[in-house]
């Protein structure tokens, strides 16, 4: 039986800071808006991993073999401190986030997990360079899933009356799903 394909990612980023900075690290907030506060390489949210401030500015040409792309924004990408440190000074050829679209090269299974399409050589190896096949990466996938679905819920259960004519077996559901929601969601950040 075959498994399911689901696109890598909804969003394409889009770097749109035009000012200057001496510093890299000055580029944090147009990073995250840019990228819409996901991770560049794993399009995971930063809030899964405690937010902006945990997040990092990745040099996609390292600053080791390129300094005059040090605070060149072209150059940065937003991303988890997982993929970051894994790539380090990796020279290896990898697909820029801004410039392709990811979903051409990767896709998610049933479960989250971000795989290379086996026709892009270039995607298996950034995939293994990078450590896109670590489990973490579908667990969030998987909870941010269930936490669009409960918003969907709670959308309907809503309606124009603030729950009022929401039947008590959908009101016990939303709660579930809400406590369920929150204690993966909380399991997760302890783990990662």
């Amino acid at each position: 039986m075959k498994s399911k394909v689901y696109s890598f990612r909804k969003h394409q980023p889009v770097r749109t800071c035009t000012k200057k900075y001496s510093s890299y690290r000055s580029y944090k907030d147009f990073l995250q808006s840019d990228f819409k506060g996901r991770c560049g390489y794993t399009d995971c949210p930063d809030y899964f991993f405690g937010g902006k401030r945990t997040f990092h500015i990745d040099h996609f040409k390292p600053q080791s073999t390129h300094k005059e792309l040090t605070n060149e924004y072209s150059n940065l990408i937003y991303a988890c401190s997982y993929v970051n440190i894994k790539k380090s000074d990796d020279l290896s050829e990898l697909l820029d986030p801004c410039d392709v679209d990811l979903n051409l090269h990767f896709y998610r299974d049933e479960y989250g997990n971000i795989l290379p399409f086996s026709t892009s050589e270039i995607a298996i190896n950034m995939s293994e360079a990078l450590g896109l096949n670590m489990r973490r990466y579908g667990i969030i996938w998987m909870l941010e899933t269930l936490e669009n679905l409960k918003n969907s819920f709670s959308k309907l259960c809503e309606g124009n009356d603030d729950f009022e004519s929401a039947s008590p077996e959908a009101l016990k559901i939303l709660a579930k799903l809400n406590k369920t929601h929150q204690e993966y969601t909380n399991y997760l950040r302890a783990i990662i």
